[in-house]
């Protein structure tokens, strides 16, 4: 069963606001995954971008949320099919991974991901030394994956479409 999905109140401070935006684009991806076979979730519909499955689209936000708020900003090694110099789009290639484990793996990492905006300041900055992109403050990188998260989330809803016809709009 997806996450709810609830919008931010009106009227909160901007860590309530930015999480709660955040966590329900994160459960907009947990929606467009339901009730999907892992034949289906691994099936690529776009010809000119085979790894743009649901299945690839579910590891890619969880490697893209560990990349930002653990190896960027906390400064913890770079490690993980996404640092993988050899083989692009490494993260997406989860051919025989159930879409249901991928989907608890997304979950706990973005339960990894809330702490550690929990523990700090938006201002603060990240700490890993070796990306430039560490020097964001964490303000930037929650609303940058409020921003990579609905992204993602619109290309599951048109590959859902493509898959089995199923759609929906929050």
């Amino acid at each position: 069963m997806a996450p709810p999905r609830i919008r931010p109140p009106f009227v909160a401070d901007e860590r309530t606001q930015l999480v709660g935006w955040l966590d329900m684009q994160r459960a907009i991806v947990h929606w467009k995954c339901e009730g999907l076979s892992d034949e289906d979730a691994h099936r690529p519909v776009l010809p000119s971008s085979p790894l743009m499955t649901m299945a690839g689209v579910v590891s890619h936000l969880r490697w893209t949320e560990s990349t930002w708020f653990e190896v960027l900003f906390s400064g913890r090694p770079a490690d993980g099919p996404q640092f993988r110099d050899d083989l692009e789009d490494a993260d997406m290639m989860v051919e025989g991974v159930p879409l249901a484990r991928l989907l608890d793996e997304y979950e706990q990492q973005c339960a990894v991901s809330n702490k550690i905006i929990a523990a700090h300041s938006l201002d603060e900055v990240g700490r890993h030394p070796e990306f430039r992109s560490a020097a964001a403050t964490l303000r930037w990188m929650v609303i940058h994956m409020i921003e990579e998260t609905a992204r993602h989330a619109g290309h599951l809803d048109a590959v859902r479409e493509l898959l089995d016809g199923q759609k929906g709009y929050y």
